[in-house]
């Protein structure tokens, strides 16, 4: 027997319920249209120092975040870059470029750690370096902003975190979404418990085209007379020179951490900004290479599914999240966290909360049973409905506010203003090694997950695997 269509269903259902529809389940005619609020923007930071109480910056890793942390950071009152390091010879020629001549320039970061008019250091190199990097950074007294992730590897987390507690020095992990006031408005927003019990949360970060999939541009003079490829090979296997290796370090696992370790970083930092949750107790993955076939050896697609645990800030839900590098639907990237009365859902620079309060009487609408019931049984049924449920009515759908942060706000900016009161006032850092942690882990558990195809159990407390 064929499924009755959509207006068959209805036609029976209002046969079968008369007017009760109108007044006992929400309707979603009855709404009223959304609005626009644009966020205030933070107080601007506008501190003056005299030169002698700046803070001497230096980059280790010039490539596009080295160069697009730096620009960031020179807007900020009260600092200056002094040095730069990179491994590739034009790169820091460019450096000297932009900034001028008298601006350090080294191929070897050990250099940089040794200057004491050196406070802190940006560290935007390959992945396989990050937590050596930093430790040693750390051990020589400079304050540290690491890009994300925090680690290469799931088992260096402890000893970044270690090294930051022992020297007490400031350690910022580059996710600047969790400094965006937009953000900061989701959360706002989520503690109100206006979407209700959170019970599911839905996260994708797409990319389509060349430089979305790090098909990144590689200099025609590329070669081990420009590029101290030794150096940049550290711990990883020994291998001939190899300049796509080099300049699309992450299309590799010896040098990076793929879709997980670059962009579900960021997914899994927002979510936890926005719920305070310490991260998932399990973390199932799968994916593969679908598109960008390019000798690359990490997937392009990842889709993964977390379960968080109940904590004192949130019940337990589940996530479910993907990036997928060949997106000819153009979805970009979204975070949802659905309620029972509601959905939150934000971008990078705005929020919209869209509410849809579930009815607490139970039935008697919809597509129910009403209707098979006999007339006497109806009448029955009807008289003890209204005796049990005498406020049942509809509830306003609201389609939804949207926040949005002003034009030309930038979170990158706010993330390095936090890292560098951090230093001078001593304010409480956004994302600290622990905080990078319990957001790489999980990250880099979806990895190990599609290379193993099993589930990984996480504890977020201690931000370490569970055997």
């Amino acid at each position: 027997m064929p499924a009755p269509s959509q207006k068959s269903r209805r036609n029976f259902i209002k046969k079968a319920v008369g007017g009760a529809i109108l007044t006992s389940v929400p309707s979603m005619l009855i709404a009223q249209k959304g609005k626009v609020v644009t966020l205030p923007g933070p107080v601007p930071y506008t501190k003056q120092f005299a030169p002698n109480d700046q803070v001497n910056v230096a980059v280790i890793g010039m490539g596009i975040m080295g160069f697009n942390n730096w620009e960031t950071s020179q807007q900020v009152p009260g600092v200056k870059l002094v040095a730069a390091c990179d491994l590739y010879t034009g790169r820091l020629d460019r450096t000297k470029e932009l900034y001028g001549k008298d601006i350090f320039t080294t191929k070897d970061y050990h250099e940089i750690l040794g200057r004491k008019d050196i406070d802190a250091v940006i560290i935007a190199t390959s992945d396989h370096w990050h937590d050596h990097i930093t430790i040693e950074a750390l051990n020589k007294g400079k304050h540290v902003y690491c890009e994300k992730p925090m680690v290469h590897k799931l088992e260096e987390g402890a000893e970044v975190i270690a090294a930051q507690r022992k020297t007490g020095k400031v350690v910022q992990i580059g996710s600047q979404r969790v400094s965006s006031i937009a953000t900061e408005k989701t959360r706002e927003i989520f503690e109100s418990g206006v979407i209700g019990e959170l019970v599911l949360v839905e996260t994708w970060m797409d990319r389509q085209g060349g430089g979305g999939a790090w098909q990144y541009s590689i200099p025609t003079d590329a070669s081990t007379n420009t590029v101290d490829w030794d150096r940049f090979l550290g711990d990883a296997p020994k291998v001939p020179f190899d300049p796509m290796r080099f300049f699309r370090w992450r299309n590799y696992q010896d040098y990076g951490t793929g879709i997980a370790g670059d962009l579900f970083v960021h997914l899994f930092s927002g979510l936890h900004t926005v719920t305070s949750s310490k991260g998932p107790n399990r973390v199932y993955a799968t994916g593969g290479l679908r598109y960008w076939k390019d000798g690359r050896d990490v997937p392009d697609l990842i889709t993964g599914l977390c379960d968080y645990p109940a904590s004192d800030k949130h019940p337990a839900f589940n996530l479910q999240m993907r990036v997928n590098f060949a997106d000819g639907s153009r979805d970009g990237e979204r975070l949802r966290l659905i309620g029972t009365d509601g959905v939150i859902t934000m971008g990078w620079s705005e929020v919209t909360v869209t509410l849809n309060k579930t009815p607490k009487a139970p039935g008697y609408g919809g597509w129910d049973s009403f209707g098979t019931f006999t007339e006497a049984q109806q009448k029955e049924y009807e008289k003890w409905y209204k005796a049990k449920y005498p406020a049942s009515k509809p509830e306003m759908i609201n389609p939804g506010t949207t926040y949005k942060a002003p034009d030309k706000y930038s979170a990158n900016f706010d993330h390095h203003v936090n890292f560098y009161r951090g230093i001078r006032e001593k304010t409480t850092i956004k994302e600290d090694a622990l905080f990078g942690m319990r957001a790489a882990g999980p990250a880099l558990a979806c990895n190990k997950s599609v290379a193993e195809k099993r589930i990984i159990n996480w504890d977020p407390e201690t931000a370490k695997m569970v055997s």
